[in-house]
């Protein structure tokens, strides 16, 4: 079977071919930290794991890169309110960004890099425009040059003199034209800032994003993802000034997921109708948000009421309800061969599944085929006499699509050495870092997994109790 991929940028289902065999660089956009991540946020993020799972599962290295926007006009003004610095906001809602998206299920990203760490690699790509005659300077602001990149505007697919320009590209007659976007913002009074050959200021949005993948990932990478909120102006923009700097194609693969939508209205600050993700969780399962999110597919719009939150309790409940009854006849099956009709379902199954995953990760149809699953085992344990082996491979099969899609509840686990090893280079740049709730935060769970951490000469040494 071979995967395709919808990709915005050419409007179809292109075959998936790496920049590399074997390996894939995925960069998806993360969120501005200053605040709670709201369901929005959470989709793409649950989705994107799932296509990282899935092309794990099928052989592929990713190495998945997920941003957070440490330095913004929001975060200014929260600092602001909550009489914090505004490095301070960020590390308590990235560290909130954490706890809620390992909730849901969601793996953490190979690496989650901040813009605040990335401001020399900033500077540089903008001085790398200047020197090619994209970018100019007016009063300590640094704007890029639209009308230098003729192929401007080809990710939307629309015509720049009727583009609707989004929130962050500010109307100022300083510019030569009117949709070049800002690169480089002038330090207003008292807010953080770092110095640069255009003096006192902070990035502009859309350079950050460009900066990151071109140092983490590349000139090129395969897969940038994000909400379809960013097609543009943020990922249109992003394209241009790499593109311009390199030479080289940004992305490959362009792919954005649809809005949430709640009780059938756009979610949106006007409405007052977001619903952060923290305040979810305290009333539905993660297991029931995650499955809610991949009931529908990633670019369709995704209606968030009652109603769809109790029809996805209620498909994940038959699911589980299968497991447990299969759990539970293991303790009486009987030895023998695998059943005909289970070894053709698991087979069907499976086929299925690949199928409905390759066809740019139709979660929903993928989930349709863990409910054929459930449909062959039900009738198969209502049998007086089942085997051992059918159970198993029937299990087995289960697990094999959970390990894409995250909606199973997973029991307690012993950790393993190298997410120990992991946890305590964690815990190490915390204590760098001076974030001290993350060190705690680590040091406690790894003692309640019994684990003792020893302070040595050849460093930090740890040894199960």
């Amino acid at each position: 079977m071979v995967l395709k991929i919808y990709n915005t940028l050419t409007r179809a289902k292109d075959e998936f071919q790496p920049l590399e065999s074997g390996k894939v660089k995925m960069y998806v956009c993360g969120p501005t930290v200053y605040d709670y991540i709201h369901i929005g946020n959470a989709r793409p993020m649950v989705f994107f794991d799932v296509v990282r799972r899935y092309l794990e599962s099928i052989n592929y290295e990713v190495n998945y890169v997920v941003n957070f926007t440490d330095v913004d006009d929001k975060l200014i003004k929260k600092a602001a309110q909550m009489e914090l610095s505004v490095p301070e906001v960020a590390d308590m809602f990235i560290q909130k960004f954490y706890e809620d998206t390992e909730g849901l299920g969601i793996r953490r990203a190979t690496l989650n890099p901040r813009v605040t760490e990335n401001i020399d690699e900033i500077i540089a790509f903008i001085e790398g425009l200047f020197e090619k005659d994209f970018a100019y300077e007016r009063g300590g602001d640094v704007y890029f040059r639209t009308t230098q990149f003729i192929e401007y505007g080809k990710l939307s697919h629309q015509n720049l003199d009727e583009l609707q320009f989004g929130i962050r590209v500010e109307v100022d007659d300083r510019k030569e034209n009117p949709q070049d976007f800002v690169l480089w913002k002038a330090a207003k009074p008292d807010e953080i800032s770092w110095d640069s050959p255009w003096g006192q200021g902070r990035p502009g949005w859309h350079i950050e994003c460009s900066a990151m993948v071109r140092k983490y990932l590349g000139d090129t990478i395969d897969i940038h993802g994000g909400g379809q909120d960013l097609q543009f102006p943020h990922h249109e923009c992003e394209i241009a000034q790499s593109e311009c700097l390199t030479g080289h194609p940004m992305a490959n693969y362009w792919m954005h997921n649809g809005y949430i939508n709640i009780d059938n209205e756009k979610m949106s600050k006007s409405l007052g109708n977001g619903v952060n993700v923290h305040q979810l969780l305290q009333t539905i399962s993660p297991q029931t948000l995650r499955y809610f999110m991949l009931s529908v597919h990633y670019r369709n719009p995704l209606n968030f009421s009652e109603e769809t939150i109790e029809q996805a309790n209620n498909g994940l409940a038959r699911i589980e309800n299968c497991l447990a009854n299969i759990k539970h006849r293991l303790s009486t099956a009987a030895e023998g061969e695998v059943a005909e009709e289970i070894l053709h379902a698991v087979a069907e199954v499976q086929r299925q599944f690949e199928l409905k995953m390759n066809d740019d990760f139709n979660t929903p149809d993928a989930i349709t085929a863990v409910f054929e699953l459930v449909s062959a085992a039900n009738p198969y344990l209502q049998q007086a006499e089942v085997t051992r082996s059918s159970l198993q491979l029937l299990l087995e099969r289960f697990e094999t699509m959970d390990k894409v899609l995250g909606i199973l509840a997973q029991p307690a686990e012993q950790l393993l050495d190298q997410e120990i090893e992991q946890l305590i280079i964690d815990r190490t740049e915390a204590r760098k870092s001076k974030n001290w709730a993350r060190a705690d935060e680590i040091r406690d769970l790894l003692t309640e997994k019994g684990i003792t951490l020893e302070d040595t000469a050849q460093g930090i040494r740890w040894r199960r109790k």
